[in-house]
């Protein structure tokens, strides 16, 4: 199987491919939004429908090696200028913090955090809200956030096994996205608990960088294709999920307010072996 059909058979709609990087594409099931990525490198490539699929299925050619010497020189210069890219990425990442300042933002307020006030980065008119990324304590990267809550990461920027952490005094609890752990980190507070939150901004991520923690939850996202609770399934820790699909645990709390939503945090912490209970505050 050539690979653009291997790419369509997984709902990946590509034009024309685009080798040696990871590149965003339409799918079948979302033609208006770039729901899909592929990295082709010649004679092995990935693909990932984010709607339905946590991690990247692997393509090998089953032709015998056709690659050109200039087509195998081009990916050999590809692989250097990635690396280049994510040390380029880490810098401008620290850059942008430093011209941040903690302010309010409409995304906050959009998910119920009205006095919230986090680095924000005032850009070509736009208000663009900063979530630092570090890996083994270095700056690898940010999201970068929008008024109306489109996200994207810097060019070229490590994304794997990257994380925001809030506070790391306590139980670990692993989530996706920004506003999952504002919610977890008030429902925490509220429950005086101690607590590190990790926000890994996927799901397949999450499963990355929970996997070096020993101990603490996954709170998943109760996604239409089950991914979320799948990922969670696979860590092997305890996890939480809304009762109703589509919801995150943000969607959730803003739903049922912080006296419900803590107390079913709650549930699922005291869910641990009595030796690794939480700690309160």
């Amino acid at each position: 199987m050539i690979f653009e059909d291997f790419a369509r058979y997984h709902g990946l709609i590509i034009n024309s491919v685009v080798p040696f990087k990871w590149v965003s594409t339409p799918t079948e099931d979302h033609p208006r939004k770039r729901n899909g990525r592929y990295k082709y490198m010649g004679d092995v490539a990935w693909v990932q429908n984010w709607a339905t699929m946590e991690k990247p299925v692997m393509w090998r050619t089953d032709r015998e090696n056709t690659l050109s010497p200039n087509f195998i020189k081009a990916r050999d210069h590809a692989s250097t200028d990635r690396d280049r890219l994510a040390v380029k990425a880490s810098a401008k990442a620290g850059w942008i913090m430093h011209q941040t300042q903690a302010k309010e933002h409409p995304y906050l307020v959009a998910k119920g955090f009205v006095d919230e006030k986090m680095p924000v980065w005032e850009s070509d008119g736009k208000k663009l809200l900063v979530v630092a990324m570090r890996k083994d304590s270095c700056m690898v990267g940010c999201q970068l956030i929008d008024d109306e809550g489109g996200k994207k990461f810097l060019y070229g920027q490590v994304t794997k096994g990257a994380s925001f952490i809030m506070d790391a005094k306590g139980t670990p609890i692993f989530c996706e996205g920004l506003a999952t752990g504002l919610s977890i980190q008030a429902v925490m507070r509220a429950n005086k608990m101690r607590y590190a939150i990790y926000v890994c901004f996927s799901a397949s991520n999450m499963k990355e960088v929970s996997r070096a923690i020993n101990g603490g939850i996954i709170v998943a996202d109760n996604d239409p294709s089950s991914v979320g609770e799948r990922i969670a399934k696979e860590t092997g820790k305890p996890y939480w999920l809304s009762d109703t699909v589509g919801e995150d645990f943000n969607d959730y709390h803003v739903r049922v307010g912080i006296f419900k939503a803590s107390q079913s945090l709650k549930k699922t912490l005291l869910s641990f072996p009595s030796k690794t209970l939480p700690q309160s505050a």
